[in-house]
């Protein structure tokens, strides 16, 4: 049924106007929070973890762990789920943009005003000039994060909306009336197309869901029954790579003819399928740059996610906000001395197993960082093979910590 979706945008008059669509043209409301809590019942999943997906920045790991489009694949189906029912909603909140602008008997509205006018409107509502811009910028950074990562474009532009409303001093019964006469439209009607659309979407995202867990992120659009996968990188065995897309996606019901194509403008890196059963979070600590960008290409080769920084603060900072499975942390660096970072992180996030690997180590040294909790004390020049086979160790360690203790926060 012909339901409409509000992306929200903060110091406007978006959310009173959602509920009064809601209450005038009998509408079921449906949020983000609302989402969220069906999904994490519908697939077992922690609901923090799904805010973080959908309203936090993307983990610095997420390349090699694909945790925030397995997520957000989540959210997707659930939602479509919502979609495929007989009822009629209005969805409101940053799920409007999980939802395809082919799908036509969804009219998606976007209410925006001016900066200024924002803050007038917060103002106007007991809110202090300084607390308003401060939480206008926070909201919009996390708006356009957002559709940055599904899209690549701005929150507020006008491609993503079938109907863009400039407040421009107009009441909240004007606007209200405007978005009820373009929803009582023709175009806004549910078609045997738009459900069709609907269908197809549904096993979209159980396609997705299951390459995604084997390790692809590949471009799927499915046409009445008939799915195409799009790979947007170039690849060494395109045969090998076609079969086994080919046999994944087969296994949904309702999947018709598959054709998996390289795209024309395909990105000169080369398609990797991510391994999960190896290391994917591994934060590499040493102040030379060339040293740390050198093995971690080298790591990365054996499948071995790795990310690097080159000081002990910066360290720190991923231990909080991306809680790394392992670190491989040098001892002398400018600011925080290894043994600090070391101690800290123990602290932040006793499950991260730490590897030293220096070059300028003593037995004082040695002896004081295995007391501190580290996982090995290695020397440079280090062999590669050596290393991989010690940080695999390393992460099986802190994956066994993890499921005794349930996972962690940013796991």
């Amino acid at each position: 049924m012909s339901s409409i979706a509000i992306f929200p945008c903060r110091y406007t008059p978006a959310e009173n106007i959602a509920k009064e669509l809601a209450n005038r043209v009998t509408l079921k409301m449906y949020t983000d929070e609302n989402l969220i809590s069906d999904t994490a019942a519908a697939f077992s999943i922690s609901e923090d973890k799904l805010r973080t997906a959908m309203f936090g920045r993307t983990s610095v790991f997420n390349k090699f762990t694909l945790e925030r489009e397995k997520l957000i694949n989540m959210l997707k189906q659930t939602l479509h789920q919502r979609l495929n029912s007989t009822d009629q909603y209005l969805f409101e909140g940053f799920l409007t943009s999980l939802i395809p602008s082919r799908v036509n008997h969804v009219l998606k509205v976007l209410v925006v005003d001016a900066q200024s006018d924002r803050i007038s409107y917060a103002l106007a509502n007991g809110v202090s000039e300084k607390q308003a811009q401060k939480s206008r910028k926070e909201f919009d950074k996390m708006a356009y994060g957002w559709t940055d990562f599904l899209f690549n474009k701005e929150a507020y532009e006008s491609s993503l909306y079938d109907l863009v409303i400039p407040v421009a001093q107009k009441t909240e019964e004007e606007l209200v009336e405007a978005i009820i006469k373009c929803f009582h439209t023709t175009s806004v009607l549910h078609t045997n197309e738009s459900q069709q659309a609907v269908s197809d979407m549904l096993v979209e995202g159980k396609i997705e869901h299951i390459l995604l867990e084997k390790g692809h992120k590949i471009g799927i659009v499915v046409v009445e029954g008939d799915a195409v996968l799009t790979v947007e990188e170039d690849v060494f065995n395109f045969g090998k790579l076609e079969e086994e897309l080919s046999q994944l996606a087969r296994q949904v019901e309702g999947v018709g003819k598959v054709t998996v194509k390289q795209s024309p403008s395909a990105k000169k890196s080369i398609y990797r399928r991510q391994k999960f059963e190896l290391p994917s979070k591994v934060l590499f600590v040493d102040d030379e740059k060339e040293f740390v960008q050198t093995v971690s290409e080298r790591l990365i080769s054996r499948d071995v996610g790795t990310y690097g920084v080159y000081d002990g603060e910066a360290a720190l900072e991923v231990v909080n906000e991306d809680q790394p499975d392992v670190m491989v942390l040098d001892l002398k660096m400018p600011g925080l001395h290894g043994v600090e970072v070391l101690r800290q992180t123990k602290e932040l996030a006793p499950e991260v197993e730490v590897i030293i690997l220096t070059g300028h180590g003593t037995m004082d040294d040695m002896q004081q960082c295995m007391e501190l909790g580290a996982f090995a004390y290695m020397n440079k020049p280090v062999d590669i093979e050596e290393l991989s086979a010690t940080i695999k160790a390393a992460s099986e360690k802190a994956a066994a910590a993890v499921g005794k203790k349930g996972t962690p926060k940013n796991g």
